[in-house]
């Protein structure tokens, strides 16, 4: 019987005890960790975190509350304390991965981060068991659920993107503050974490990144009349010396499956010498998606031996340039280098990402409704 702390009661939190609860007869829920002066729902609800660590029964930490702290000290201090770290928390893990990793194998201990990327999908088992064979050259995907269900919709129902923004906060896609999720925020540590485990690096945290705040309906259209339709990518690419990454609105093919993924459904791939292509979709949000990979974590904490943690071994360089792709600017500023794409829109061909980036930035300071996308290339 493994024993288990849950850090957290929100979305996830509530759905991780409730699958313990109901489905799981090998673990023992014994306390819920809830803030100081919140009602308690729940027998097993604390706000008293040292006596969940001094707990000597207890085998797992499971951290569900988001944000860098507390959850960073919490997750800290239970390594340290030889407890395995379960957490959905991709913020924290992308910010401190190595010193967790670190922490993790000092301690002989779990530190288990499945659902920090794509939900509910086996993104992160999926790449690591890819590891045991092949070299990973490169992998991209739909990382984030808001963004993708933003853009269906706009491409579904005709509607700006003030109106389906506001129709996800409702739905509880999107937070009151969705800056996050449209700005590529999420996305950033969404691949840094994918980049970190593919190519065994600790991954940068300079990553041009930009997202789809000024996304409009005449942008969808535009992209349309050239078959390519929007969507928000985290991409990662390794040529066996160097690596780069990179977060942006990329104009895929209608061609694409990633062109068709809808509502909050995310899609990633991940390119290996052996496998190939190979691709993983599923729910990448919600309650219940999200708290199903980490039971999954959970289990493989107690099932599995402790072996094969990233050590970040690789001796890869970042080197930016290995991303070069044609760039389209919605704008009226003046783009150097730029062609006629579509009336308001000019072409930029064979710009590195970074580049790409430090144009758009200037371009806002011009005309701040710009907005910019790469024309897919795969590398």
């Amino acid at each position: 019987m493994q024993n288990v702390a849950l850090l957290g009661f929100g979305t996830v939190g509530a759905s991780v005890a409730r699958i313990l609860d109901e489905r799981i007869s090998d673990v023992n829920l014994t306390s819920i960790l809830v803030r100081a002066g919140k009602e308690h729902v729940d027998p097993r609800a604390t706000s008293n975190f040292d006596a969940i660590l001094s707990d000597s029964a207890l085998d797992t930490v499971v951290e569900c509350m988001g944000g860098l702290s507390p959850a960073y000290e919490y997750i800290k201090a239970a390594l340290i304390a030889k407890k395995n770290v379960v957490t959905s928390n991709k913020a924290v893990v992308s910010a401190h991965f190595e010193e967790f990793m670190t922490l993790a194998a000092e301690a002989g201990v779990n530190l288990k981060i499945e659902a920090c990327v794509c939900g509910g999908i086996p993104w992160i088992a999926g790449i690591q068991k890819v590891r045991r064979i092949d070299e990973i050259s490169a992998f991209w995907g739909i990382m984030n659920g808001t963004t993708n269900y933003i853009v269906y919709s706009m491409l579904k129902d005709g509607t700006d993107f003030a109106e389906v923004l506001s129709k996800a906060q409702e739905l509880g896609y999107a937070e009151r503050d969705p800056s996050s999720d449209i700005d590529g925020i999420d996305v950033r540590s969404k691949t840094m974490i994918s980049a970190s485990i593919a190519f065994d690096v600790i991954c940068t945290n300079q990553i041009p990144m930009s997202g789809i705040r000024n996304l409009t309906k005449r942008d969808l259209a535009m992209f349309g009349s050239h078959d390519m339709t929007i969507k928000l990518f985290g991409r990662g690419v390794s040529n066996g010396s160097s690596y780069a990454v990179v977060v942006e609105p990329v104009a895929v093919p209608l061609s694409a499956i990633e062109a068709h993924v809808p509502t909050n459904f995310n899609v990633a791939t991940v390119v290996g010498d052996t496998i190939g292509e190979l691709k993983f979709y599923g729910q990448g949000a919600g309650g219940n998606p999200t708290a199903n990979a980490v039971v999954q974590d959970i289990i493989d904490c107690a099932d599995a031996p402790i072996e094969g943690q990233q050590n970040f071994s690789a001796n890869l360089l970042y080197n930016p340039e290995l991303f070069v792709s044609d760039y389209v600017f919605r704008t009226q500023a003046d783009i150097p280098g730029g062609s006629f794409w579509e009336p308001g829109a000019q072409l930029v061909k064979n710009l590195s990402a970074e580049k790409a980036r430090e144009l758009l930035t200037s371009a806002l300071t011009q005309d701040p409704t710009t907005f910019m996308a790469a024309l897919e290339k795969r590398n």
